[in-house]
């Protein structure tokens, strides 16, 4: 069929043609929006589940939604930045969202308060010297410049969300691949939105990012779990599954039939960027307009092979030949979490010494750990994948450290 017509959308962060499955997810940010908006309180969110479900998806139709509601949306995806960077471009953010909440010529006490204090909190020097926003505003004395990250974005949030109210406006952060802020900045995030809740204020953080992210929350502030809610997003259901599948091709006049409709449900197992990679490859095999069981079992092959070589692989190639290994001997054992000390009689190594590359691989975003001592694939179908790919398990030798003299 023609490919320009293809209406699946194998990207990350893409939009689907149709959005299934989160209609409570996107009622919950509408009522916070709208109880912030009233200056009522709300929890916020941030979103957890393993990559391919759709976070960052989510993540984007709330800033379509914040938008449609005159809210200034601020977007962020978290890195390992230092404490500095991460600093300067909430400044260079924040600073944005005043000017488009309100013109300089227009800004009154408030808004021009809060513009000092943006200056203020990015009056910040590292090694390069000082950083600054270039607008000829100056810092406000006392706020946003205790050299504390947490008191000065707290402040900061605080001035901003004031300004917000007054132009009966208001500001949503939102910040995909939260695992990856530092201890540090996500202590800030929290505390900062913490005293805007008790303030009453319009201006709020919806995160998504991996499993871990409930328990670095908790971590950085206790009450952490009283100021969010944790949705998880997962694979859909099969009626969801299938409507994923079946209405993005009737916008074109194509439908599935029957069988084909069951086994790519089958193949994808709900999960959202594995139905948008096997809708297209369908798509582009088929003749149509009826799409077959053949059709799926012809593009089942080219869909692997894609998943393989992108989805998949490109997590690999990021592994050291040891933490390959480790993931290796993870599949090895299947598709489940597994125990630390199973994964080092596997590798034939004592639990303590493979610690480190345990952690690095949660630290890379290659793991995470539902429950104590054990870890489990960030990415669906992952231990299928590594036994595709190593097909033997080669653990290196031990690194004999070298005698000092």
């Amino acid at each position: 069929m023609d490919s320009i017509r293809n209406p699946y959308t194998p990207n990350a962060g893409a939009s689907p043609e149709i959005i299934v499955g989160r209609d409570e997810h996107k009622r919950a940010f509408d009522m916070l929006l709208q109880r912030l908006q009233r200056g009522r309180t709300e929890q916020s969110m941030i979103m957890t589940g393993l990559r391919g479900v759709g976070k960052t998806v989510l993540l984007n139709e709330f800033g379509e939604m914040a938008r449609a509601a005159h809210w200034e949306v601020l977007e962020i995806e978290a890195s390992k930045h230092s404490d500095v960077h991460f600093r300067q471009t909430i400044a260079s953010l924040l600073k944005g969202a005043l000017l488009r909440l309100s013109p300089r010529a227009r800004w009154s006490d408030i808004g021009r308060r809060a513009a000092q204090v943006v200056t203020s909190f990015a009056a910040t020097v590292d090694q390069q010297g000082t950083w600054s926003l270039s607008w000829d505003v100056e810092a406000a004395e006392g706020l946003a410049d205790h050299g504390n990250l947490a008191m000065d974005l707290t402040d900061v949030f605080v001035a901003v969300g004031e300004a917000a109210r007054e132009r009966q406006r208001g500001v949503a952060l939102l910040i995909d691949e939260v695992q990856f802020l530092s201890a540090v900045q996500l202590e800030a995030l929290i505390q900062g939105v913490h005293k805007t809740v008790q303030k009453k204020l319009p201006l709020t953080f919806v995160g998504a990012g991996l499993p871990q992210i409930a328990e670095l929350a908790g971590d950085a502030k206790s009450y952490a779990e009283r100021l969010f809610k944790f949705p998880k997003i997962d694979s859909l259901s099969e009626s969801e599954a299938e409507q994923a599948l079946l209405e993005p091709a009737q916008t074109e006049g194509v439908v599935f039939d029957r069988g084909a409709l069951d086994l790519a449900r089958s193949i994808t197992k709900g999960y959202p960027y594995f139905i948008q990679e096997l809708g297209y490859q369908v798509w582009e095999i088929a003749e149509g307009p009826t799409l077959t069981r053949e059709d799926v079992e012809q593009a089942r092959e080219v869909y692997e092979t894609k998943l393989d070589s992108s989805f998949f692989r490109v997590r690999l190639d990021r592994a050291t030949p040891l933490q390959t290994a480790y993931m290796r001997a993870m599949a090895e054992l299947g598709p489940d979490a597994q125990k630390a000390s199973d994964v080092a009689r596997v590798m034939g190594r004592e639990s303590t010494q493979l610690g480190p590359t345990r952690a690095e691989l949660i630290d890379m975003g290659l793991l995470y750990t539902p429950e104590h001592g054990y870890a489990a694939f960030t990415v669906p179908d992952f231990d299928k994948f590594m036994l595709r790919a190593v097909p033997s398990l080669n653990v290196p030798p031990v690194q004999k450290r070298s005698k000092k003299k």
